[in-house]
């Protein structure tokens, strides 16, 4: 087990290598920079303000070929400063537009996107998983039929148009508005808890059908099983059974479907800030998106590539805990 978890972090490295390759070039195949936008933007304020174009270039470090602006980005060319600085020394920029690094940046983020995030998984699975317990344990019955309905209804429903609803409908007939200020959970826990709940269950809609199907799935065919059939025929409670000798061998392809979800978690996080003006790192990467600020867009994007392959990696690693015959050779 521990060669096989230090080949899967050995292999990390390069893939991380091809991810970072791949972001920076689209990067800069986005038509326009930071300084167009500038010059947008002066033009739509009517502010008569001249800009030197190749003086700007040349203090962004955009003058430079991209194979040493790549090599900036690493840390290993020179930089403006004629320092060796970058992101294999742990340095992923400052922020053209903020003038902070990015790793600050992302320390003031990275919270209310792990808390949206993690309460969004944890949700998922409470939504998920004894729903499709039920279904599969009461096949073709009424509640089979309105679980499964649910779970279709669930995938088929857009998250951002469920979470424009929740926030259209309640104002105009409750006059509710969710906070646009982040109530931090040390300085009141049920106002951040109340503040999250509702997009971490707009979230978690999105990705509790798939849980949903797979758990009734998996668990109608464990229980057919003839080990499942002498545990009842022992008389042995239905929670028993279920609890003890079902669950654990169905979750394995289960825990493979949450694991495949966790980039639709990302991808639904910048979409359900946007909507709920939650300052995350999703809301974040869209707004540096918008004035193409690249140290920002390239340190978050290479921050969650790095978090994904971990997380498989855990994924990967809970198989053999749930099932002994799985072992990592």
């Amino acid at each position: 087990m521990r060669a096989y978890i230090i080949r899967r972090l050995l292999l990390m490295i390069p893939t991380a290598f091809l991810i970072s390759v791949m972001l920076f070039l689209l990067m800069r195949l986005v038509p326009g920079d930071m300084i167009d936008v500038m010059i947008a933007q002066l033009a739509e304020s009517a502010d008569q303000i001249e800009l030197d174009r190749e003086e700007l270039e040349k203090r962004l470090g955009l003058d430079a070929p991209l194979i040493v602006q790549y090599g900036r980005f690493l840390g290993v060319a020179p930089n403006l400063d004629g320092q060796f600085s970058g992101v294999l020394q742990g340095d992923f920029g400052t922020s053209w537009r903020e003038r902070l690094t990015v790793t600050e940046l992302l320390f003031k983020k990275i919270p209310v996107t792990m808390e949206l995030g993690l309460m969004g998984l944890v949700i998922a699975q409470l939504i998920a998983i004894p729903i499709g317990v039920y279904s599969a344990l009461r096949q073709d019955t009424w509640g089979d039929y309105v679980g499964r309905s649910f779970a279709i209804l669930s995938i088929s429903v857009p998250g951002f148009w469920l979470a424009t609803l929740v926030i259209v409908y309640p104002s105009i007939w409750w006059g509710y508005m969710p906070s646009i200020w982040l109530i931090k959970f040390a300085d009141d826990p049920m106002g951040n808890i109340k503040m999250f709940l509702v997009p971490a269950v707009v979230l978690a809609l999105a990705m509790a059908g798939g849980t949903m199907r797979m758990t009734r799935t998996m668990t109608l065919e464990v229980i057919r099983n003839d080990y499942i059939r002498t545990a009842w025929a022992k008389g042995l409670a239905e929670a028993l059974v279920v609890s003890r000798h079902a669950l654990k061998n169905a979750f394995i392809p289960v825990i493979t479907i949450v694991g495949l979800q966790i980039p639709i978690l990302i991808g639904g996080t910048v979409i359900i800030e946007q909507i709920f003006m939650l300052p995350g790192m999703g809301r974040l990467i869209v707004e540096s998106l918008l004035v193409r600020d690249y140290p920002v867009v390239m340190g978050i994007m290479l921050f969650f590539s790095i978090g994904l392959m971990v997380i498989n990696l855990v994924v990967d690693l809970t198989y053999g805990f749930l099932d002994p015959r799985i072992r990592a050779s």
